[in-house]
């Protein structure tokens, strides 16, 4: 079931025993504190493991003006980007040393491919990170309703062992990567 942000932090306030929202202008206190806070929470989680539903590869437009870094180009980077995995040139999206500078990617290569974690649409959460997400949600919005520190700690303990399962489920989504280059199995070969 495709959750919203509305829903996300309903499910949270109510996990909390709280209660629910309709919006984030409800004028109550857990409308303002879920509105304040989710778009925070939310970019946090996605930003914290190599999700693979909020992974995206793409071939980057170069700029026109130059750094002012020690680097000869620079690139937009896209609009939904949180955070670089890995960038590359000629088609593949690692190997290339760059450095990420207000919203930019600056590099020596002509051509850029950047592998990047991006802010999917809420409806696209797998179920899987739904539970780690709103448990995340309910610790941080404990302290400002409840001013309950000792719960607020228990919710955070809880959010840390959802978002570990929901990082070794997603782990399993995609074929381990292979070792291509290992220079002390190619010294005793060789």
């Amino acid at each position: 079931m495709a959750l919203n942000s509305i829903e996300l932090c309903s499910s949270a306030l109510i996990k909390l025993g709280a209660d629910s929202i309709s919006s984030f202008e409800d004028g109550t206190a857990e409308a303002r504190v879920a509105a304040r806070l989710y778009p925070l929470v939310r970019d946090a989680m996605l930003s914290a493991h190599p999700w693979s539903f909020a992974t995206k590869k793409v071939e980057l437009a170069r700029l026109t003006t130059a750094p002012l870094t020690d680097f000869a180009f620079a690139y937009q980077l896209p609009n939904d980007f949180l955070k670089a995995l890995s960038a590359g040139e000629d088609g593949r999206s690692r190997g290339m040393t760059y450095q990420i500078v207000n919203r930019q990617l600056h590099s020596n290569a002509e051509s850029v491919v950047l592998c990047y974690l991006f802010q999917p649409s809420e409806g696209d959460f797998p179920a899987y990170f739904v539970p780690a997400l709103v448990t995340r949600l309910a610790a941080e919005f404990c302290l400002p309703l409840t001013e309950n520190t000792s719960r607020a700690d228990r919710f955070t303990r809880l959010a840390e062992d959802e978002l570990k399962l929901a990082r070794l489920v997603d782990s399993q989504q995609d074929t381990p990567p292979k070792v291509e280059d290992f220079t002390l199995i190619e010294a005793r070969l060789g």
